[in-house]
């Protein structure tokens, strides 16, 4: 009898344990993780090891080696830019396993215009690529720090699109040498024009103007006969290595040499009147001779439409 009994007590000790632990493990809850710190920690982590590899590839790249100086003279209160140099600079070939950080460029201040500066035109670049127009039509432009800017100049509106503003030219060095074009009007993305020049004939010459870059030098085609003066115009297109000097005259029959950067040619100036000819491009070697002349350009648009 007092064996059962015993054994009773022990089950009935058993049973209020379980029920005590039961009773405790449904009263104490663990406390919550610290999330909100664990997440600050990590992105803190992981922003200080993405800045420490990005500033190893940086030491990695090579500098781009500026080129010519922007020649002509300016109306409208813009000064003569520097002499152009004898000989072109070169890009070197990129560092493929470098992270662009921006755009490069462009190789010469002339380039920048109209008070616009080397950060408002990388300001504007990114704009331009990162906007519905920039990603939406044109697939594939990639990021600003893919590109070098090659020229930065106000824009003036017409009928096909009114409103002035400015202009920012930039180009990849990719195989098809994409280029773009991004209209900024009041802080807004107004246009994006894109191609790749390099996609030519074959029988091109060394000196390839960009044709599809008539909004640089021509106001809309309804306004033939009434474009809105004084016009800042700009000439763009590529060269062949074997290319040593470029001049181009639009208008007012003064030849102005053109900036060689980086396998391309930028000419500027400005116009108080309305012209009916594109602007005309020679080039010329090392030794001087001509060995292009737009004129003789059969793919050239010599008539402005």
């Amino acid at each position: 009898m007092d064996a059962w009994q015993g054994a009773d007590g022990e089950r009935e000790f058993a049973e209020r344990v379980r029920a005590l632990l039961t009773d405790d493990a449904l009263t104490l809850q663990p406390s919550m993780a610290p999330y909100p710190a664990i997440r600050r920690r990590g992105v803190a982590e992981r922003r200080r090891r993405v800045a420490a590899a990005g500033a190893a590839l940086v030491t990695l790249a090579v500098a781009p080696v500026g080129a010519y100086a922007l020649g002509g003279a300016d109306r409208g209160g813009e000064g003569a830019s520097p002499a152009v140099s004898a000989t072109a600079s070169r890009s070197p070939v990129p560092t493929a396993s470098a992270t662009p950080s921006g755009p490069s460029g462009p190789a010469t201040d002339g380039q920048l215009l109209d008070g616009v500066t080397r950060e408002s035109a990388v300001s504007m670049l990114e704009d331009c690529l990162g906007s519905d127009l920039g990603r939406g039509p044109h697939q594939g432009l990639g990021v600003a720090g893919e590109y070098r800017i090659l020229l930065a100049m106000r824009s003036t509106g017409d009928s096909n699109s009114p409103g002035n503003g400015h202009f920012v030219v930039a180009a990849r060095d990719d195989a098809a040498r994409t280029r773009v074009i991004c209209t900024v009007k009041d802080g807004e993305v107004a246009g994006v024009n894109s191609g790749g020049v390099a996609e030519g004939p074959p029988d091109q010459g060394p000196v390839v103007p960009d044709i599809n870059a008539l909004k640089l030098y021509a106001q809309s085609a309804m306004d033939r006969g009434n474009w809105k003066l004084p016009f800042r115009w700009g000439s763009i297109g590529l060269v062949d290595p074997s290319v040593a000097r470029v001049t181009v005259s639009y208008g007012d029959g003064e030849t102005r040499p053109a900036v060689l950067d980086h396998g391309w040619y930028i000419a500027t100036g400005e116009l108080d009147q309305q012209v009916t000819r594109a602007p005309r491009i020679k080039g010329y070697d090392a030794a001087g001779e001509l060995v292009y002349d737009s004129d003789r350009d059969k793919y050239y648009m010599a008539e402005l439409p």
